[in-house]
């Protein structure tokens, strides 16, 4: 059994943080009808939490040239490439796309194989 590269696990692994935290199919906008007012509120949800966590360092850390705009570019720096390899996997997963089927048997072929050879997970019966 081969190990998925390094870059399908971190594309695999990314994918999947973002869903469990920024997917409105499981946090509580989903109760808003309209899907605009769903990512405006993630918008601004985005920004009240990147500037409170860039104050919160600022007054811990003791960061006296703390820059609230260089904060915002920082997080979006790392958000919207993870927004857009998020889109290519729905995209992906919305046309059924072999090479995204095979990412998931691959990933999950390997965990199974690795949970396998866990010896805590193994019990001897002594008969």
């Amino acid at each position: 059994m081969n190990k998925p590269t390094l870059f399908r696990r971190s594309v695999m692994l990314m994918v999947y943080v973002w869903r469990r935290i920024m997917d409105v199919r499981f946090n509580p906008l989903k109760y808003i009808p309209d899907a605009k007012l769903q990512a405006y509120f993630m918008l601004v949800l985005f920004s009240i939490w990147s500037v409170s966590f860039g104050f919160i360092a600022s007054y811990h850390l003791g960061w006296l040239g703390y820059s609230t705009i260089t904060s915002l570019v920082v997080h979006l720096s790392v958000l919207i490439p993870m927004m857009v390899t998020n889109a290519v996997f729905v995209d992906a997963e919305r046309t059924g796309a072999q090479w995204l089927e095979e990412w998931k048997a691959e990933q999950s072929h390997y965990g199974l194989f690795m949970n396998r050879l866990k010896a805590q997970n193994l019990s001897r019966w002594n008969i």
